[in-house]
Parts: C-alpha cells; structure tokens; sequence
C-alpha cells in the first residue's frame, strides 16, 4: 500500500490510539481488580473460604496467560480491532453474568475461564504492541500512559466498587460495571482503533517522511538487529528473553497477590474496608504515574533494564516494609499499608512499558505480540501459583505474613536478572546503522 506523506496538521491521530487503549485498559482491567472488593461480601454469603475463592483469580491468571500467545498471534495476523472488540465482549458480557453467580464452580467458569480469556485480547500485550507500531521516539511513554490507564481502572474502579456493594448489593455492582464496559469500551474501539499508522497515511510519531533510524530520526537508514525474529521460537532460542520472562514471572507473582489479596489482608488487619479499597486506589494511582515515569525516563536516559532492575527492586523492599509493619510491635498497621501503598504503587506497572518496549527493541516488530504473549504468559504463571499460594497461606497460618515475606525475597533476584540483560550488545538503540549508499569511507 502506497503510503501518502500529509503535512502534520493538528494533534497527530496516534494519540487517539492511545487513548481509546488507555480507556479499553481502564475499563477492562479496572474491573477486573475490583474482584478483591468482591470478595468478603461474597464469602460471607456461600460461606466459602479464602483458599476456594482464590482459585477462581488463579485460574484466572493462568488462562489469561495461556490465551495470550494465541490472542497475539492473532493480533500479528488479523489486527488489533478484531481481537480488541472480541475482547471488550466477552469480558463485558461474563462481568454482567458474575450477578447470577450462585456456586463456586460459576465462579470459577465465568471469572476464571470466559472472563480471564476475553482479557487476553484487551491486554496491554497486544495494544502495547500496535502502538509500538504507531510511536518509535515516544515508544516507552505511550506503553507506559497505556498501562496507566489499569492503574487508572483500579484507583476509581475499586473504590467505585466498593461504594456500589454498600450502597446496592454486590449482584447489581457486577451488572453495573459490565454494562460499563460494553456500552463504552466497544463503539470506542471500533471509532479509534487502527492497526498501523500506514492505514491512515500517517508515519510513525507523527513525522513527514519515516523514520527508520534508532531516534526515529527521518531518513536514517535502518540499523542492524542482532537478534530480530521472524517468530516467537527464534526469540526464545536467545537469552534475553529468557531473562525478562524469568523477571516476569516474579512480577505476576508480586502483583496478582495484591489485586487478590490486598483488600482482605486490610480488613482483617483492622482497617475499614472503604479505607482498604482506597488505599488500594490510591496504590493504582501511583502506578499510573510510575508506568508512565518510567517508559518517558527510558526514552530519554536509555538503559532500560537498569530501570526495569530498578522497579523490581523498590517492589521488593516495599514488600519488606509492608511485612515489618505486620510483625514488628509498635509500627501502625496503617502506616505500613500506606508506606508501601507509595512504594508498590509507583512500581507496580512500571515493568510493562519497560519489558514491552526492551522486546520491541531487541526482537523487532514483526512478531512482537505473539512474542509479548509468550513472556506474559511467565508473567500469569507467576500470578496464578502466588493467588493460591497466598490464600492457602492464609488459611494455614491465619495471615498473610508468610507469603508476602515470599513476595518480598523473590524480587531481588528478579532484579539480578533485568540488571545483567545485555542490552548495548542486542538493542536496536545502541546498533551503528549502516553509511548510506554511495557514501565514501574515511
């Protein structure tokens, strides 16, 4: 397809994308992590334990992550609307459904199956991979404003939820937030929504002529890729990958604990549970700004994986914090929830715009969703063996000292493996690019 060359007039339609993803995520993903304001109310009227309702955020987790590759190899060959709206469907429709739960085994079909599947294709994964199509110079700072807009969901989501179940019940708060999410997110996708910015004769940035060069600079001939894949398997045959699934895996581990676990653990530390949604709203406003922080940071300063070691390792001593304020005598409950609430918040998103961005730049754009897919499916496996572990936990010792001292141990050597990635050997951004044709050595 022949590509036009307008001059750039107005606001360049790639932000519209971006907020049409930021909005998707904030729908989609917000609710999603209100599950834990669901979660007293609902045990209190089956009567189920916390290890039981564990397994359908798990479950959840890990479907999500086994979907994922197959949602992104659909995203690399039928595009980003289909897969989207798709998407918006299925998890508006099943959020809706979650009012008739009356079993464990619903519970379980519809939050942890049909839910969990649907959100595999509004996933950061695969609107992060198609504005990486849409921005080169800015690419670190649009995935991060993309992940801010979950961040975004679970600040006024979660609240909202809980606000809904005082003020209704439960069974209508589902029914609300599903029709939410279908009578915005889809007419919203279909609008804005495009796959390339070839299709709506537009270059990547907003520039007038493309941008090939590492800073996107126009005219610059390509450099090399050292380790550029045609597919996902010839990703996965090198080392880097490797390194940030490994990272990923602990980042599931350390986030899906808390979108679970948090609002609980709270409550029965004494704190009122409209004080416990709030902090943990106030936790995901933080990480709207640690998302969006840490890809504009990186696109400026570079070195992503010393960023992205960073992340992991400020989680980690927040965890410590955190678990000090449960055991240590004299500490306030509270204040350790609201220390690592600052802490947790500006870290927790942090390692999508970070790891999305570094995978773009070492492995290309050809493959990227399917790759992104496959390192994110770490990244479920992680939540859905620490959603269980942490309940079970739980259940065992009576707290959540045990398995948040886990989380807290896991995440340095994560760390370890972001920080001894070999980013200036493999990345685009540190690659010479070839003299143009017909220039003469020195």
């Amino acid at each position: 397809m022949a590509v036009s060359n307008p001059a750039r007039q107005g606001m360049f339609y790639g932000w519209f994308v971006v907020a049409t993803c930021m909005f998707i995520a904030f729908l989609t993903m917000g609710t999603r992590n209100a599950f834990g304001a669901f979660v007293v109310p609902m045990e209190a009227e089956f009567e189920w334990n916390r290890t039981v309702v564990s397994w359908a955020a798990a479950l959840g987790a890990l479907l999500n992550g086994v979907s994922q590759p197959f949602m992104g190899y659909l995203f690399d060959r039928v595009g980003v609307r289909i897969v989207v709206m798709a998407g918006i469907l299925i998890v508006g429709a099943s959020t809706l459904l979650m009012a008739l739960t009356g079993s464990i085994w619903y519970l379980i079909g519809m939050f942890g199956v049909v839910a969990a599947v649907g959100q595999s294709g509004t996933s950061l994964t695969n609107t992060g991979a198609m504005l990486s199509k849409w921005f080169r110079r800015r690419r670190g700072l649009v995935i991060g404003l993309n992940a801010s807009g979950m961040s975004l969901g679970g600040f006024l989501l979660v609240p909202f939820a809980a606000f809904l179940i005082s003020l209704i019940d439960w069974r209508l708060s589902w029914v609300i937030m599903g029709l939410m999410i279908l009578c915005l997110g889809i007419p919203l996708a279909f609008i804005f929504l495009h796959d390339d910015p070839a299709r709506k004769g537009l270059y990547p940035d907003g520039d007038p002529a493309p941008a090939d060069g590492p800073a996107g600079s126009p005219g610059t001939p390509a450099p090399p890729q050292p380790l550029f894949a045609e597919n996902w398997r010839q990703a996965f045959k090198s080392f880097p990958i490797w390194q940030m699934s490994f990272s990923y895996f602990i980042c599931g581990s350390t986030t899906f604990m808390l979108s679970v676990h948090f609002v609980p653990m709270a409550i029965e530390e004494g704190i009122d549970p409209w004080v416990a949604a709030w902090i943990f709203g106030w936790m995901s406003l933080l990480n709207a700004i640690g998302a969006t922080g840490a890809g504009w940071i990186s696109d400026r300063i570079g070195r992503r994986k010393n960023w992205l070691s960073l992340v992991y390792f400020c989680r980690g001593t927040g965890y410590v914090i955190l678990v000090a304020s449960l055991v240590v005598p004299g500490i306030p409950v509270i204040a350790g929830l609201l220390i690592f609430s600052v802490v947790a918040g500006l870290s927790w998103i942090a390692t999508a715009p970070l790891t999305t961005s570094l995978t773009a730049e070492v492995y290309g754009l050809k493959s990227l969703a399917t790759i992104s897919g496959v390192a994110f499916l770490f990244h479920q496996l992680g939540g859905f063996t620490s959603v269980l572990m942490a309940g079970y936990l739980r259940e065992i010792t009576g707290d959540y000292v045990v398995a948040f001292s886990i989380a807290a141990v896991m995440l340095y050597p994560a760390a370890i493996s972001a920080f001894t990635i070999r980013e200036r050997r493999y990345s685009v951004r540190y690659q010479v690019a070839p003299s143009p044709a017909g220039a003469v050595a020195d």
